[in-house]
């Protein structure tokens, strides 16, 4: 069953990981699951601590040369497929500096979701979606 868009908002919003998926410059696909918060109909994701071998990721530079991106969330009940659902965000995404005060309120809100990020709030940069679409479907 399709789910209207206030529904898809609120699954997606409610669950803890998506999948980000971005695009080069040459088309080549990327995909990484994220972490992120939902204000509005804005999804914002941070460049956090953990290791990485640089914090201009891929998917910054990705947004850099193409800000169309999708973002999915999805529940898979191996013993209860009746449960099953996902959600696709589509929209813009753009790259906000560290000291952009969107992206203090963003890192925020992340903080308020996440533990981790009360412990070591994320001090990279910030991706911020802009949300064009809700799609979903539900068992």
């Amino acid at each position: 069953m399709r789910l209207d868009s206030a529904e898809a908002r609120r699954r997606f919003a409610d669950s803890r990981v998506a999948r980000l998926a971005t695009v080069d410059a040459s088309g080549q696909p990327h995909l990484v699951p994220v972490v992120f918060a939902v204000v509005g109909d804005t999804v914002y994701n941070a460049v956090d601590a953990k290791p990485k071998t640089s914090r201009d990721l891929r998917r910054l530079a990705n947004v850099r040369a193409n800000p169309r991106v999708s973002l999915l969330a999805d529940h898979y009940a191996d013993d209860d497929w009746a449960a099953l659902w996902w959600v696709r965000a589509d929209g813009e995404a753009r790259v906000l500096a560290v000291d952009d005060a969107e992206s203090v309120e963003a890192v925020d809100a992340l903080a308020a979701r996440y533990a981790q990020y009360r412990k070591q709030r994320p001090g990279g940069p910030v991706l911020a979606i802009d949300v064009r679409k809700w799609r979903g479907w539900s068992a």
